[in-house]
């Protein structure tokens, strides 16, 4: 199982400094290893980078690790705007784009964006065949530097994403919880799959959170930034990775669950974390 880390874009800046240096300062210190690829969340209405500009920045500084959405929220963006900018950053980057692709969960960010809350599932499924056709037509904007457009994945738990997964995308993105959660919805995508008559397997992937420079501060971030979610934001906190053994467990469950790639998302934006994470890694 590959291991990939996520960029602080959401989390508060170091000292209250702007983003913009810690972002490339983590980018680098990523590339040196141990992680295969970045990833960065999504939210509209909530301090957060924008998560194709981030990118964009991490791949001007970077030549190997695979630049994934974990996830964009597909539907506040029109499809000819996602293609473009995603084979973009793609032909940018020398094709090494992984575009994880979900409904979101908050009615304000559909509100900021001028879209529909409501009808959000079909146009994510509209969404998902349209940037294949995009891309393969290269009709709206640039060529993508990977055949047929960058790996798609999909993430969310209903059996309507599920399907999207199995039948307009690569594989299925999960959303975090104990290796026992990402098992039973591996088997949901797999199984989708082959009801699909999919060739293979699809790819999986994981993201769990964690902060081991400062867990007190990680577990407030993740309150905040689930607030929206209720009680259900302690739970969150409450599975945050605090310690080399915590994410050492992590890491075993899910290479054991059959994940292919597990993205660990800082709740911190303290640089050192990186470094005491390929610690514990190590």
């Amino acid at each position: 199982m590959r291991i990939g880390v996520g960029l602080p874009t959401s989390t508060p800046p170091v000292g209250g400094r702007h983003r913009g240096p810690e972002l490339l300062a983590w980018a680098t210190r990523a590339e040196a290893g141990p992680f295969a690829s970045l990833g960065v969340t999504d939210r509209l209405v909530y301090d957060c980078t924008d998560p194709m500009v981030a990118l964009a920045a991490a791949a001007a500084v970077t030549t190997r690790l695979r630049l994934v959405t974990m996830v964009v929220i597909g539907p506040i963006r029109p499809a000819a705007v996602l293609a473009a900018q995603a084979a973009s950053l793609d032909a940018l980057s020398g094709g090494r784009v992984t575009l994880g692709v979900s409904l979101g969960a908050r009615p304000d960010d559909y509100d900021a964006a001028g879209a529909e809350w409501r009808s959000r599932g079909r146009q994510l499924s509209d969404e998902l065949a349209a940037l294949r056709d995009i891309w393969e037509g290269t009709s709206v904007g640039p060529r993508p530097a990977s055949p047929g457009g960058p790996d798609l994945l999909v993430g969310g738990g209903s059996g309507a994403a599920f399907l999207r997964a199995a039948r307009l995308a690569d594989g299925y993105v999960h959303g975090g919880g104990p290796p026992r959660a990402f098992a039973g919805a591996a088997g949901r995508a797999r199984a989708a799959w082959a009801d699909a008559g999919r060739p293979g397997e699809p790819q999986l992937w994981g993201q769990s959170y964690f902060s081991l420079a400062d867990p007190d501060a990680g577990a407030a971030y993740l309150r905040h930034y689930y607030a929206f979610t209720g009680p259900f934001a302690g739970q969150v906190a409450a599975g945050l990775l605090d310690s080399p053994k915590t994410i050492r467990e992590q890491v075993a469950g899910y290479a054991e669950a059959g994940c292919d790639e597990l993205v660990l998302l800082p709740a911190t934006s303290d640089p050192s974390e990186l470094d005491r994470l390929a610690d514990a890694l190590r």
